[in-house]
């Protein structure tokens, strides 16, 4: 069978596609939009793997470097150092002329461009987000005619994206109401702004805080007394032991004290499938998750952490109270050498502007954020998977606070580069500089996933990061004495760490975090759900599973603690959430399941993963 390059002759992949293909129909409408452009082809150089381009010239480069470090108002594009751009004459179907400009956010990543037209007749440009569906096999340019053209596999199609009369092949796109319409022949998408799905708490919550004076108190005193405990599980032990699983291919299990060794529990509320169906898992082992190779689960209770752990590290973490030590946390591993990791930015969050948790000192009046941007337009985020990626994705889950959490407002970190609001980057544009002392879990060019500290030394790395997310201080970094698994330090100091919580430091609820856990075999990101938990005893499980670092994710929520597997298994497409509540933030309609971030735009930003090529 011939390569056809978008991977359905693949019979796993053709399987997804065809088990999804109703999905998109519906939620999408992708296979309703024509696109009424016949692409002309030629010959092109093959580019079956693109290779790094040189980006733009020296003295480009260090204008547009000035420009990203500049303490001013810019616009998003501005904002991208490593950007690379060209410009032809161009001519419409009714003979209008004008320019088209097309600059590539990142050459290395070759996802993101943006297209800008302007006519001569008018005074202004129109912009248009394009998104490369396979950045590593297709270039984009324009051509000395007058065109874009998609080259790909030893051809260049030329897309004839203005050659019509109006509306325009562009206009038409733009008008479908798609967060992602096709363009020439399905080779790229436009991007397009769409209002992301919030749910019921996220509303009430966004208006308080946006709207009326003294909002977020209110926030902070409902999440304080309504929904502390209100997510905590316990469960009883189980009638018999069932073994975990153990390899050199699989994660490390945690170090459990003795009393709790072979200690068996019945997860009252586990959604996702694990291989054999036992019911009952026994604490801090791992079992392989049925139908999703290289993902796996496990159990655990703080109280049941070893006492050598426990007895560690004491000036940095909290006794551990009754309700927290007996919570049930779940967690869950996956295999990085299956797995390729995706950020994504929600269509509201996080936001680019000015935290008001900042010390009034550290915000610039004149600025319209603390990089200068209070906007991401005409960059469009979408709150969803690029449907290139739908049928690979396996796994999703909620990323990190909003914007106004997301700064600091007391200790060191307060006080330097505008109060430290938390970066992140996608697809190889900055939406939000990177700060140093921040956790950051990050996804270099290639697919390496990492996490750490980022220091002011890794600044100069920025061009090999494809994506970013930073989210507070660490919970778990490596001891440099002992090489050690250990807690991070400002794991008990509610302020500095920025926690979150109430100013009398009641810390407990529950949260999410993830870890990166390694050995010479293999590396797993974990992802942990802590049904009621302070940072403390999130820190003591994360190093009781020998953890390289750990940091928080969100918190208070279900939606805002969100994971599922996406299972496809003989020829049907389900959702598997760790927390079987979590259901509820999907939506269901005419008996038909539309799984958040994968099958409609959502307001809050998240990581997903997709199996890598050739892999079943």
């Amino acid at each position: 069978m011939a390569d056809r390059g978008d991977g359905s002759d693949h019979p796993v992949r053709a399987m997804k596609v065809a088990a999804l293909a109703v999905l998109l129909t519906a939620v999408l409408g992708v296979s309703s939009l024509a696109c009424s452009q016949t692409p002309s082809i030629s010959a092109a150089t093959p580019a079956d793997r693109l290779p790094p381009t040189g980006g733009p010239g020296p003295a480009t480069l260090a204008r547009q470097l000035a420009e990203y470090e500049a303490e001013s108002n810019k616009t998003i594009v501005e904002l991208q150092p490593f950007r690379e751009t060209a410009s032809v004459a161009i001519r419409d179907g009714s003979g209008r002329q004008g320019t088209a400009t097309l600059i590539d956010l990142n050459p290395r990543v070759n996802a993101w461009f943006l297209l800008r037209l302007h006519w001569s007749e008018s005074d202004r440009s129109e912009d248009f987000h394009l998104e490369n569906i396979r950045p590593r096999a297709q270039t984009l340019v324009l051509t000395s005619g007058g065109d874009l053209e998609v080259s790909a596999q030893g051809k260049a199609i030329a897309c004839g994206l203005w050659s019509d009369r109006e509306p325009g092949v562009l206009r038409r796109a733009r008008e479908s109401g798609l967060p992602y319409a096709p363009l020439c022949g399905e080779r790229l998408y436009l991007r397009n702004q769409v209002a992301g799905t919030f749910t019921l708490i996220e509303r009430v919550t966004d208006v308080l805080r946006d709207h009326v004076w003294g909002g977020d108190q209110i926030v902070t005193f409902v999440r304080e007394h309504a929904f502390r405990d209100a997510f905590a599980e316990t469960c009883r032990a189980g009638a018999e032991v069932r073994e975990p699983e153990a390899s050199a291919s699989m994660p490390r299990s945690a170090q459990v004290r003795d009393a709790d060794l072979g200690t068996c529990l019945d997860p009252p509320d586990l959604g996702i499938d694990v291989k054999s169906a036992p019911a009952e898992l026994q604490l801090g082992g791992w079992y392989a998750v049925n139908h999703t190779p290289g993902v796996f689960l496990s159990l655990m209770r703080p109280s049941a952490v070893s006492e050598r752990i426990l007895e560690s590290y004491r000036n940095r973490v909290n006794s551990l109270d009754g309700a927290e030590a007996e919570a049930l946390d779940y967690l869950v591993a996956m295999d990085l050498s299956q797995f390729d990791l995706h950020y994504a930015l929600g269509t509201d969050h996080p936001r680019v502007g000015w935290s008001e948790r900042i010390l009034p000192q550290e915000r610039d009046p004149h600025l319209s954020g603390p990089d200068g941007i209070g906007s991401v337009a005409p960059v469009v985020v979408d709150g969803m998977v690029s449907p290139a990626d739908i049928n690979t994705t396996v796994a999703a889950f909620a990323a990190g606070f909003k914007r106004e959490h997301g700064a600091f407002r007391y200790g060191v970190l307060a006080e330097q580069n505008h109060g430290s609001h938390y970066g992140f980057m996608q697809r190889g544009a900055t939406f939000s500089k990177l700060q140093p002392g921040l956790a950051t879990l990050y996804v270099r060019i290639g697919g390496f996933v990492d996490m750490k500290t980022w220091t002011a030394a890794d600044q100069s790395q920025q061009g090999d990061i494809e994506d970013a997310r930073q989210n507070g201080v660490a919970l778990i970094d490596i001891d440099p004495q002992t090489q050690q698994s250990a807690p991070g330090a400002l794991v008990n100091q509610w302020g500095p760490g920025n926690w979150s919580g109430s100013e009398s430091e009641q810390l407990r609820t529950l949260r999410a975090g993830a870890c990166l856990q390694e050995s010479a075999a293999a590396r797993f990101l974990i992802f942990g759900y802590f049904s009621t938990a302070t940072p403390s005893a999130m820190a003591r499980v994360f190093q009781a599973y020998g953890c390289k670092y750990a940091m928080l994710l969100d918190m208070n929520a279900l939606e805002h603690t969100y994971f599922a597997l996406y299972v496809y298994e003989q020829g049907r497409f389900t959702v598997e959430h760790l927390v079987q509540g979590m259901a509820v933030v999907d939506r269901k309609g005419n008996e038909r399941l539309a799984p958040r971030f994968l099958g409609f735009p959502d307001d809050r930003d998240f990581f997903y993963l997709t199996r890598r090529e050739g892999l079943p």
